[in-house]
């Protein structure tokens, strides 16, 4: 019988779900790691046994990635510190908003996405990381600007079979993709807006919250900006608009079916002043064409009104089958659906702020 792991990073900790291959009854432990802002967690599955991590950030001591073997019973962080930057760099790592396992074929391989935007490799499981120098020393760099939540790269985004291509994307300063392994960048933004500009299509600049894609359509891409939901089918060169049918073009997340490439989830926002759920409603928005139609979900979300949003990292699918969906609120509320977003139960309520989830069904 198969286990599924829930990953909640919260303002104040991090709270891990379990349950067995149903997913409709969970048990909820915490929290671990008390006091830190957990701004990011990840579940790596490629090697014999799942590998767990946390960015925690403590106001004391700084940020770290943590470790765990054991499905979170101990953690390890390496006395040397896990992340960095090289003394040349003059800089300082502030946060770790994002941990991206590689591609199937590369299983040492662990990327992470920090504060202030940098992109970071471990080839050896995410136990200690490098920075990618090529990233960080790009011409642009010193125009990027910081969105509310800080200049970060929030998504990694590694090419399913391509190891030379990857995506990444970061507030301010939009996508950016590499061709050669990491020793060139070049964005990647042509059709998404940035109304807060004087040029409203920018070569970057763009405020992206959150890029997906799916490993069986690699040159498909969906993106949730600061005002437009967009959808790639060239690998990001060109980005159409497929907000037409939401009640807004404004959220944080953005995440795709396991198994069905045109299954895209989005939990739309009413934009800039307000940020709280459209019509005071708790509503994942799915569409099952990649974008052409969209219809609410809502059977087991509170049905009272709620202003809680739901941030970037925090709405996340499984790979089971059926696919499971879960999202965070900043409420501190949990929910999952076992069920591709059918219909969901509460997981947990009354944690602190949920910055990030993540989830895996375990054999």
């Amino acid at each position: 019988m198969s286990e599924t792991v829930l990953l909640i990073g919260t303002k104040k900790g991090l709270w891990i779900g379990r349950s067995d291959e149903a997913r409709r009854l969970w048990t909820v432990e915490g929290p671990q790691f008390e006091m830190q802002g957990v701004y990011s967690v990840g579940i790596d599955t490629r090697g014999e046994q799942p590998r767990l991590f946390a960015g925690g950030t403590s106001e004391h001591w700084g940020p770290a990635v943590f470790h765990s073997d054991d499905l979170g019973k101990t953690w390890d962080e390496p006395p040397q510190g896990s992340i960095g930057f090289p003394a040349d760099a003059d800089a300082s790592v502030e946060r770790v908003w994002q941990i991206q396992p590689g591609p199937p074929d590369q299983p040492g391989v662990v990327y992470a996405g920090a504060q202030p935007s940098s992109l970071w490799k471990s080839t050896d499981g995410g136990v200690t990381f490098d920075l990618v120098r090529a990233l960080w020393d790009h011409p642009h760099r010193q125009d990027w600007g910081a969105g509310f939540g800080g200049q970060a790269i929030h998504t990694v985004l590694p090419h399913p079979t391509d190891p030379d291509r990857m995506s990444v994307a970061m507030s301010t300063g939009g996508v950016y993709q590499t061709t050669d392994g990491g020793a060139s960048w070049s964005p990647a933004n042509h059709g998404i807006k940035a109304y807060f500009m004087p040029d409203p299509d920018p070569d970057f600049g763009q405020c992206v919250h959150k890029l997906a894609g799916h490993p069986d359509a690699p040159d498909r891409l969906f993106a949730q900006n600061h005002h437009g939901v967009y959808r790639s089918d060239d690998g990001g060169a060109i980005w159409k608009s497929i907000a037409d049918g939401l009640p807004s073009d404004f959220g944080f997340p953005i995440a795709v079916h396991p198994h069905e490439p045109d299954t895209v989830y989005v939990f739309p926002l009413i934009a800039d002043g307000n940020r709280i759920p459209t019509d005071a409603s708790c509503r994942v928005f799915r569409s099952r064409d990649a974008g052409a139609t969209w219809e609410p979900l809502t059977k087991g979300l509170p049905d009272v009104p709620s202003y809680a949003p739901v941030l970037r990292d925090a709405l996340c699918v499984d790979q089971g089958t059926p696919a499971g969906v879960y999202l965070g609120t900043r409420d501190g509320c949990v929910y999952a659906s076992p069920d591709a977003g059918d219909t969901w139960t509460e997981v947990a309520r009354h944690l602190p702020d949920v910055l990030t989830v993540r989830a895996a069904v375990l054999p």
